[in-house]
């Protein structure tokens, strides 16, 4: 595939999901090289912010970003996978508050913008840092008690997730996805962020969630879901592998592998993508 921006600009608005704050994001056109990255246009000199996995600096319950000099935006995956998942390389996205809205707790909206706006064909040019050709030749694995993130040798890059449950109406769900098979704007954007009832009055007792509501997220209690109907039967699992996704975009061009999840976390996500970052890093210094 080659190397994609955005044809034309656009604009999207909403409330952040744990901010409770109202943001507009102005997604751009970038040129060659540039690579997604973040504008905070309400702070002074409107600080850039790289979609890196080194500017990574907090996991708990959605992704942060921040600058060298401590400027942050949070709760960028779903932008981030429908990007990558749409095949948009470079993107500059200028934001006026600290969170990305949540929209419909999915990446559909982000995807038909993309759509809409419309991809070009970039120039490539030679980059001390560009991975593409970095491969996975031995397994990788980050595990905690249970759950665990992996990345395999595989000829075709694959997404497999399982989540487990209390809830009867979650239970155990397996989903494996191919790009090559299905894409991402049918199989993946559509499917909600989703949220235990249980776990609501904790959460914002914490000071998060601030934004979530019924018309943002899908909510399970142990007798079913309060705002039915699901996109899909499995609509749970495939978000999870949207978040995946988003999480690992920030390694800026994947390597062609079978990724493999298992009640996992942004956390997990992340720390697998810095495994694969170093062993790219250190393939580029001994190539």
């Amino acid at each position: 595939m080659p190397i994609q921006t955005l044809k034309s600009e656009f604009e999207l608005s909403g409330v952040g999901l744990h901010s409770g704050e109202q943001t507009c994001v102005r997604v751009l056109p970038a040129a060659v090289g540039e690579g997604r990255y973040f504008v905070r246009i309400d702070l002074p000199g409107a600080p850039i912010i790289p979609a890196k996995i080194e500017a990574v600096c907090q996991t708990a319950l959605s992704t942060e970003l921040a600058s060298v000099a401590g400027d942050r935006i949070r709760t960028v995956e779903h932008l981030l996978a429908a990007l990558a998942g749409m095949g948009a390389d470079n993107a500059r996205i200028e934001v006026d508050g600290p969170e990305l809205p949540l929209l419909d707790g999915s990446a559909l909206v982000w995807v038909e913008s993309i759509a809409r706006a419309g991809l070009v064909p970039q120039a490539s040019v030679h980059s001390a840092d560009n991975r593409q050709n970095f491969s996975i030749e031995h397994p990788i694995w980050v595990h905690r008690g249970d759950a665990f993130v992996a990345a395999l040798p595989s000829p075709e890059t694959r997404f497999s997730y399982g989540i487990d449950f209390e809830e009867p109406a979650i239970g155990n769900q397996w989903y494996s996805w191919s790009p090559e098979a299905e894409s991402f704007a049918s199989a993946i954007a559509p499917a909600r962020t989703f949220g235990l009832a249980r776990q609501i009055d904790q959460l914002r007792q914490a000071g998060l969630i601030k934004g979530g509501t019924l018309d943002n997220a899908l909510i399970c209690d142990r007798s079913g879901w309060l705002n039915p109907p699901l996109r899909f039967a499995n609509e749970p699992v495939r978000h999870k592998i949207l978040d995946f996704v988003g999480d690992l975009s920030l390694l800026g061009t994947l390597p062609t592998a079978h990724y493999l999840a298992y009640k996992a976390s942004h956390n997990l996500h992340v720390e697998l993508a810095k495994s694969l970052n170093s062993q790219a890093l250190a393939t580029l210094e001994t190539s």
